[in-house]
């Protein structure tokens, strides 16, 4: 698939005038001729002009920028490389079935952890940088689509211990909580998935009805440190005497707030699953 000069400017906020200059002053990009004798340019060459424009907002020299991607192209990248920038370009042109397809490619080279872990989630994460809102709004679906078909084909433990998953009401960020269920499913929980924007009757409903020895909930929204606290204190009475364990860039900056409600902090599953067995080895011993 060739795009014409125009297309390019659009998909890389970069002027076909500056497009032009570089082609004369650096032989960069290098595009083809059509019958007509318009420029068109490849997938490949939209991704080299947005790692240049990329590597000049960091602060290298047009001419250095460019040296470094002549040095590597993106055709040339690994593979797990050339997969995002394929997205990342599928998806600045709000092209949602080639964005899902390259998403398709990567998971059936990977793990089902590997594809969550070193794929899905750093995509998810990069994507306020790199996108606007519709463009992420589009991303963010198709990564969470991804992350709750790896999450519903994991075989659950008909025996093991039970964890409620949720985000607070108002909090809509799910990603990171899809892959948490994951983790957890794969260590051989029973995992009861709530999502987003889970209100706190919601939280008590199903804690009443499956008696979760755990509840993880992601915070991934801004709150002040006292709305926070008491979020987190209505959620756990909500969930008692299950224990609550609480993560995500929106509480890390409030751990006061969070102990103070009588919840607990975890960085990650296995920070989530030692406090776990903490608290357990505690119960045991009153």
């Amino acid at each position: 698939m060739t795009l014409r000069i125009r297309t390019i400017a659009r998909l890389t906020g970069i002027r076909e005038a500056t497009l032009r200059a570089w082609e004369r002053r650096y032989g960069f990009p290098r595009p083809h001729r059509n019958e007509s004798n318009y420029r068109v340019y490849t997938r490949d060459e939209v991704e080299d002009i947005r790692r240049v424009a990329r590597l000049i907002s960091e602060g290298l020299t047009v001419s250095e920028a460019i040296a470094q991607v002549r040095t590597l192209p993106v055709g040339e990248l690994p593979v797990h490389e050339r997969l995002e920038e394929r997205f990342w370009s599928a998806v600045r042109g709000l092209d949602g079935d080639a964005a899902d397809r390259v998403l398709g490619e990567a998971q059936a080279s990977m793990d089902a952890l590997a594809s969550c872990d070193d794929f899905l989630l750093p995509l998810l994460r990069e994507m306020g940088q790199r996108l606007d809102i519709a463009q992420e709004h589009l991303g963010s679906a198709l990564i969470r689509q991804r992350l709750r078909a790896l999450l519903l084909a994991e075989d659950s433990s008909p025996d093991g211990p039970r964890v409620v998953l949720a985000c607070p009401e108002r909090d809509m960020h799910e990603g990171g909580l899809l892959a948490l269920g994951l983790h957890l499913k794969r260590k051989g929980w029973r995992v009861t998935l709530l999502g987003a924007d889970t209100p706190t009757e919601a939280l008590r409903a199903a804690c009443q009805q499956v008696n979760p020895e755990l509840v993880a909930l992601s915070c991934v929204r801004r709150r002040e440190a006292e709305e926070l606290r008491q979020v987190l204190q209505a959620s756990v009475e909500a969930c008692a005497p299950a224990l609550v364990v609480v993560g995500g860039p929106g509480a890390r900056e409030h751990l006061k707030a969070i102990f103070s409600a009588g919840a607990q902090y975890a960085e990650s599953t296995e920070e989530l699953l030692s406090l776990w067995q903490q608290a357990r080895g505690e119960s045991n011993r009153t």
